[in-house]
């Protein structure tokens, strides 16, 4: 799984002009999922994201977790992080899971990050067409991949 992980103060996504999720102080997180992933995967990653600790404390360092700041997620699906750009100029995307593995496990994610958090995450919907919106803060983006746990 590769995720990116922005820190934004404001983040929605839109299907057809009609908002499916929307957050305030948070994580935006573009998640792609590949065949090779796994349910161990997905734990890593869920456990990273909710505990990475990029919110300023007191002093304006990134010391504070979403737990800490009472912050929210943002889950939207992204097969596009998977991209072969190797040959030519159009990009591959044979690496990316196929609906029928993908969705299963990132609606597993939406869970687990539900659980973590203690309340719901919020979502776009997996294969549409998605406008997504958004205040970063900082600018803070992290990108993760399971494979290399960095």
């Amino acid at each position: 799984m590769r995720a990116v992980i922005q820190r934004v103060t404001e983040a929605n996504c839109k299907v057809d002009g009609k908002i499916t999720g929307a957050i305030t102080d948070g994580f935006l997180v573009l998640l792609g999922i590949e065949d090779a992933d796994t349910h161990e995967d997905l734990d890593w990653l869920a456990q990273k994201i909710v505990n990475m600790r990029v919110f300023g404390d007191e002093n304006g360092l990134m010391n504070k977790g979403l737990a800490d700041i009472d912050g929210n997620i943002l889950l939207i699906s992204q097969f596009t992080l998977f991209a072969s750009t190797k040959k030519g100029n159009r990009p591959g995307f044979t690496r990316a899971a196929r609906p029928d593995k993908a969705i299963p496990l990132y609606e597993s994610m939406i869970k687990q990050l539900s659980s973590l958090l203690n309340k719901e995450v919020q979502t776009g919907i997996f294969g549409a067409d998605m406008k997504i919106s958004l205040v970063n803060d900082g600018p803070v983006t992290i990108s993760i991949d399971t494979k290399n746990k960095e």
